[in-house]
């Protein structure tokens, strides 16, 4: 059997894929159990909180007004004392220049010749030494006793020599002056080095070495150059002298190496050694004036003014800790209570606080940028960056993973405090959650990434009619500024989109969320996992395909994920793919390996693709719906055939047999998806049992297998009402009748009507329960008249 692609798959699951899968799962167990859900809950918002804390605390605008280069001062403001300001343009240069003087440090080896020598010494004392060791151990050892690999020649070389105490002096010889020399790995880097001014240290003590020429210094090939071009004494054979050359010409290194962490830190020593350049501001001295535009000196001023005001940091981020905790407790509070969609679990709440962090820390980031970028375009007012930033971005994320409920909610919670951490803004609040709740409609049905692209576009419009109506509002519609902001207002729409189109595969793959996207990339009939159970088990993936279509028109008709049910069905006999030949539908050499297996042996082959399917889909990353389904995908029931037949050959006396090992291990279907899949499984194998599938017996086989299952008590669990059951055995008789419709009977030779004739029905899987269902008499038993005519008109 062909099992390539399942080790290539291995090979391919990445360490972060790893990493990701253990961490996520360390968080479900900390996460998990009633008695820690609210405590984690409660960890959760105060840890998020003390992060939105931290990130809005450096912004001053809790403490005054404060303006920035490029503003429009509202008022006069004088100095309310003296100041000491530093001059931070100027120390800032005069730190760059000291830097920039700073030398550059090189690390030097004075011992490179003789470290050299000392290893051959070695390696002739251990040659020499050696006792009850092989060939291929003693090479390898001496190899690591050298630093370079030998090779067989090489080493019967250095085998003949081992006594030669003339080969090491005349060795040490030869290397000593190409080492006197320094050899340096980058002789042009090294050579604008030594123009620039370079710092030397010994390698091993750190201190400096002082004195030396280093302008004769040669590089690593004109030094090997130089020792091949040298004749070793004649200790050994000229052959074996040559052979040892090549290695100690392998060996020759670098002696003078730059020191890239000590040349940081003697630029580092070099700033910080540069005092800073302040100067005096009075008490009383103007600063601004009302209607002038504040220059960059001025900033400067205003900034000392404001961080020297008695409220503390302290004091402040006390208040800002206390408003996030009541902005995202008290919204969440209301929609447990009064949203019935609302019902996120620990695993969707991590998300949401992790999430919410990435996201105030980038638009933290975005403001620091723009607040840059205020100082390189001054036509540009500051606070019109903010019409470009991806207020919507995460509120979108969160629809798409999760619900519209749960994105509102979030929504509602963020844009409040978005606005606080930029500059206390009323408009930016509007601003984003409008903004939000605009980009959550636009992907309420995100199927395909485009749909991302659409909902960025419906965003810009919005963005560009609020930041219309803003400046309408500020009486100055047709300005400059109203253009700009107009236009980051349209490029803001799309940055979300852009972002959420990065984001969203990525929160897929760390937290096994499972989108609709990511289902239609699964849906791919070309996906691996199934080209290779197309490849070792046809007759199973040929049956999943088919239930994939069955499931798919009974969602549709119930209202439940015809995608999710389609790809569910897909994935949910992959187990078959460790023991293909173990299922019938896969035979097709007319051998049954079960006929020489105990009836329980079976059964636990047959349950077993359960558990390898869990394992499957896991390994190939499908998705946690899909791989709740295959869990779900049998329910609990009964292997019958097995049972049927190890009760046959229990003999007298015995214990009986117990049926609990011979029914699947569950759970039962939690989901309407689920439900279907476990219908449409049944249904497909059993239909296949039928030697003249005519309309009628169709409907009869549809509505026996169904009345078993539900008189069994698998769809107790999901749900499936018997409106919804009457709408699925419709849907499985139009697709059923459209696969097995009736053909024209064209006349066949005698021989092959004889053959034909012989020819017993098909059976399309040994997992008994589906082809036993539809002979069991359980149906019999007399239930409820809807469920007899289940799928009639």
């Amino acid at each position: 059997m062909p099992t390539d692609n399942g080790d290539k798959q291995k090979k391919h699951k990445s360490s972060l894929a790893r990493l990701c899968d253990c961490w996520l799962e360390a968080a479900a167990v900390a996460f998990s159990g009633e008695k820690y859900e609210k405590r984690s809950r409660v960890t959760l918002l105060f840890l998020t909180a003390l992060f939105l804390t931290l990130l809005i605390i450096p912004s001053p605008q809790f403490l005054s007004v404060n303006y920035r280069e490029g503003d429009i001062a509202t008022s006069d403001i004088r100095a309310s004392q003296d100041y000491l300001i530093e001059d931070l343009l100027l120390t800032e240069k005069k730190r760059t220049e000291a830097e920039a003087a700073a030398p550059f440090v090189y690390k030097l080896d004075p011992n490179a010749n003789l470290d050299i020598v000392r290893r051959f010494e070695q390696v002739f004392s251990l040659l020499g030494g050696r006792k009850a060791r092989s060939s291929e151990e003693a090479r390898q050892a001496v190899s690591e006793l050298l630093g370079v690999e030998l090779s067989a020649e090489e080493f019967a070389a250095l085998m003949k020599v081992r006594q030669e105490r003339v080969f090491l002096a005349d060795l040490g010889r030869q290397l000593a002056p190409l080492y006197r020399q320094r050899i340096v790995a980058e002789l042009p880097k090294f050579s604008s080095h030594l123009k620039h001014g370079i710092l030397v240290t010994d390698s091993g003590s750190k201190q400096e070495v002082a004195g030396g020429d280093y302008a004769s210094a040669i590089d690593l090939a004109s030094a090997r150059r130089a020792f091949s071009g040298n004749h070793l004494s004649q200790g050994a054979a000229a052959r074996d002298l040559d052979t040892l050359k090549g290695v100690a010409l392998r060996m020759i290194s670098a002696n003078l190496s730059f020191d890239r962490d000590g040349t940081e830190d003697v630029k580092s020593e070099a700033r910080a050694s540069v005092r800073p350049v302040l100067f005096k501001m009075k008490r009383g001295e103007m600063i601004v004036r009302v209607g002038e535009r504040v220059s960059s000196e001025q900033a400067m001023k205003l900034e000392k003014m404001y961080k020297s005001k008695s409220l503390t940091p302290f004091v402040t981020g006390f208040g800002i800790f206390g408003l996030v905790l009541v902005l995202s407790y008290s919204p969440y509070r209301f929609a447990c209570k009064n949203i019935r969609k609302f019902n996120p679990t620990n695993k969707d709440i991590l998300l949401l606080s992790l999430l919410t962090m990435a996201n105030f820390a980038a638009l933290k980031f975005i403001f620091a940028v723009s607040t840059a970028l205020g100082g390189v375009f001054p036509s540009v007012d500051t606070a019109s960056y903010f019409y470009l930033f991806p207020f919507a971005a995460s509120v979108i994320i969160v629809r798409i993973i999760l619900n519209s409920e749960v994105a509102l909610v979030y929504c509602a919670v963020c844009a409040p405090l978005i606005g606080i951490m930029l500059n206390n803004s009323l408009q930016v609040v509007i601003y984003a959650l409008l903004g939000g709740i605009v980009g959550a409609h636009g992907v309420r049905q995100c199927k395909e990434r485009g749909t991302i692209y659409s909902a960025g576009l419906k965003v810009s419009v919005v963005n560009m009619a609020v930041a219309l109506c803003f400046h309408v509002y500020g009486e100055s519609p047709f300005s400059l500024q109203a253009v700009y902001c107009v236009a980051f207002a349209f490029l803001g729409g799309v940055l979300n989109a852009v972002f959420v189109s990065g984001t969203v595969p990525l929160v897929e793959s760390l937290f096994h969320y499972t989108t609709d996207v990511k289902l239609l990339e699964l849906a791919n009939l070309n996906s691996p996992l199934l080209r290779e159970l197309m490849i070792r088990a046809p007759g199973t993936y040929h049956h999943s395909v088919l239930v994939g279509n069955m499931v798919e028109a009974g969602a549709e008709a119930i209202n439940a994920n015809p995608l999710l049910a389609r790809v569910a069905a897909y994935y949910h006999d992959v187990g078959k793919l460790k023991k293909p030949l173990y299922f019938i539908e896969n035979i097709r050499d007319g051998e049954n390996r079960h006929d020489k297996l105990s009836p329980s042996m079976s059964a636990l082959i047959l349950i077993s693709h359960m558990k390898d399917g869990v394992e499957l889909a896991r390994e190939y990353r499908i998705g946690l719906p899909i791989i709740e389904i295959i869990r779900q995908s049998h329910g609990t029931s009964l292997i019958s055939f097995f049972y049927l037949k190890a009760k046959g050959l229990e003999a007298p006396g015995s214990p009986p047999v117990d049926e609990r090992d011979f029914r699947y291990p569950g759970p039962k279907p939690q989901t309407r998806e689920a439900g279907l899949v476990l219908l449409a499984d049944c249904v497909e194998a059993a239909s296949r049992t039928l030697v003249d599938p005519t309309p009628a017996r169709i409907q009869g086989l549809v509505q026996k297998i169904i009345n078993n299952i539900f008189m069994d008590g698998q769809l107790d669990e999901c749900e499936l009402t018997l409106k919804n059951l009457h709408e699925i055995a419709k849907s499985f008789n139009q697709i059923l009748a459209g696969i097995y419709h009736h053909r024209i009977d064209y006349p066949e030779p005698a021989y092959k009507e004889k053959n034909i004739a012989k020819k017993p029905p098909e059976d399309s899987d040994s997992e008994s329960p589906k082809a036993e269902a539809s002979r069991d008499t359980g149906a019999q038993k007399g239930g409820p008249e809807d469920l007899r005519r289940l799928g009639m008109s």
